[in-house]
């Protein structure tokens, strides 16, 4: 399918949820929508590995059944069933009875039949219960079908569901579906879903130009971004992952460049969120054994593999992105003062963790990594603890960039952010400022980066290009004249200087145009009094 028809089928999938959502809130309706397209993909891939392993064996049927081959199967070979299911647990990690499959549970729809609800809370159930690893545990933990929302009693509700899935069901089935499709459809979904939250949206998406940005950074060659793209990274982190489109964005990036990643992994707060971080990996052919995803508290710490103590067996990442609540309040305990991810720097103040945020990446960067960070501009120029960890970071030559982004870029806020890209070894001993705060396209609602305006700050940063009004490499005795505030505009101003005006070159001007005008009135009565009239 063409990326075209790709997005037509986001589109399609959009249309049938904003015509069916009704009254009910985005953020509720998105969760419903977007599980019943995940358990479309777990079907599919599922059959798929059953046609696979059952061979020969594996039933064809005509066109009229509408059964599956799998419920056919099953009702033949009833001995056979459990050695099955433990080959489809080592295999796909995951089993799905072929009632619970999406075809089956489609059909129920299409015939409006009543035991659908129970069908599907069962099928929910069973795929958490009877997975193989960790990776599908909760998985529809806050998908609620007994919800008022879907209707007052057990009847409405399913009613509402049969007309959800069929309408999916129907969408689906115009277009060729394959993996890379329902993920990019996914993907849409969570896009527009965005789109009506508002300020939640902050919560669980990252516009997708500003991934596109992070992303770009993070995978170019650390030390000298100008060779290109890395081969490899072992292992890339987002800390605060949402729904884990950043995420997937560097595995795309990298896979693009020819390059590869070893494991992918996230860190989510939000149950709902982390749930469905984890059903856009696997929707995108991400493997459960190539991506690990945390449900936690980031500034608490509470995932063990980062708390290991000991910094020889510490967890290092060589690509590190975020985009992390902006100026979110905590109240950090005084045995956080000696966090070995604080430490060295000190706490960030409880009115804002946006560095509180950032030293936790930090921390876990490797020697040859690279971070880039979404954060409000106040990170740059507050005084007080911020300053001192910002002072502290300069000093030590970690800071590498800083790009100042537009206003009115994110659903959540119409603030203007920047990014800060840092890293433990960094080869120049200067900082790139950029700039791009006039570089956007307006829009209604909000403000976007075209191509264009993506491609620049990453060619200038790749480069470390220098370009008036735009771009500039500042030295630390610049900075520090300052006092360490990294307020982009005092170093690199998008104002155009006003014209120096020479006075003496004008007067000169105006006296010799005076001269000229006395010339031409002498002449003009000249000829006046030749015709006989009155000179003036």
């Amino acid at each position: 399918m063409t990326a075209n028809g790709q997005t037509q089928l986001g589109k399609t999938l959009w249309g049938i949820a904003d015509e069916l959502r009704g009254a009910m809130n985005a953020d509720d309706f998105r969760d419903y929508m977007l599980s019943f397209l995940f358990l479309r993909y777990l079907s599919d891939n599922y059959e798929s590995a059953a046609k696979k392993e059952l061979g020969k064996d594996y039933p064809i049927l005509e066109a009229n059944d509408k059964r599956t081959p799998l419920a056919v199967w099953y009702a033949q070979n009833p001995d056979d069933v459990q050695e099955f299911e433990k080959q489809m647990r080592r295999k796909v990690h995951y089993v799905i009875e072929p009632d619970f499959l999406w075809n089956s549970i489609a059909e129920l729809a299409r015939l409006q039949k009543g035991e659908l609800l129970s069908s599907l809370q069962q099928g929910f159930k069973y795929i958490e219960n009877q997975s193989f690893e960790s990776t599908f545990q909760g998985l529809f933990s806050e998908i609620n079908l007994d919800s008022d929302k879907l209707g007052k009693n057990y009847p409405e509700r399913n009613k509402k569901l049969c007309t959800i899935i069929q309408k999916i069901a129907e969408g689906i089935n115009r277009f060729p579906t394959n993996t890379d499709i329902l993920g990019d459809a996914y993907e849409y979904l969570i896009g527009q879903f965005a789109a009506g939250s508002g300020k939640k949206a902050g919560e669980f998406y990252t516009p997708q130009r500003i991934s596109d940005i992070l992303s770009a950074i993070v995978t170019l060659d650390s030390q000298d971004p100008s060779k290109g793209e890395k081969k490899k990274i072992e292992r890339v982190l987002d800390f605060t992952c949402g729904s884990g489109s950043l995420l997937l964005n560097v595995r795309k990036r990298m896979n693009e460049a020819g390059g590869s990643i070893g494991k992918i992994f996230g860190q989510e707060q939000n149950i709902t969120t982390y749930n469905l971080a984890r059903m856009n990996m696997l929707l995108h052919g991400v493997k459960d054994t190539e991506f690990e995803i945390h449900h936690g508290d980031t500034l608490l710490n509470d995932w063990e593999i980062l708390n290991e103590m000991n910094p020889a067996k510490k967890m290092e990442f060589d690509a590190i992105v975020a985009n992390p609540p902006f100026s979110y309040r905590w109240e950090p305990s005084e045995a956080m003062a000696e966090d070995f991810r604080f430490k060295s720097y000190g706490l960030a103040p409880k009115s804002a963790a946006d560095f509180a945020f950032l030293l936790h990446g930090f921390h876990f960067l490797s020697k040859e990594g690279t971070m880039a960070i979404i954060l409000p501009h106040g990170v740059l120029f507050r005084g007080g603890s911020e300053e001192r960890i910002r002072t502290k970071l300069l000093k030590d030559g970690h800071i590498d960039t800083v790009i100042g982004l537009p206003a009115n870029l994110f659903f959540s806020t119409g603030i203007p952010v920047c990014i800060l890209v840092l890293k433990k070894c960094k080869k120049f001993d200067d900082v790139l400022f950029i700039n791009a705060v006039s570089h956007f396209e307006k829009g209604k609602r909000q403000n976007n980066l075209l191509p264009e305006n993506i491609e620049k700050i990453v060619e200038t940063y790749r480069d470390r290009k220098e370009e008036t009004r735009y771009s500039r490499r500042v030295l630390m005795d610049e900075i520090e004249r300052n006092e360490f505030n990294l307020n982009i505009s005092r170093y690199v101003s998008t104002s155009i200087d006003e014209e120096v005006i020479d006075l003496d070159v004008v007067n000169r001007k105006l006296v010799d145009l005076d001269k000229d005008i006395s010339k031409a009135r002498e002449t003009h009565n000249q000829f006046l009094k030749e015709l006989g009239l009155q000179p003036i």
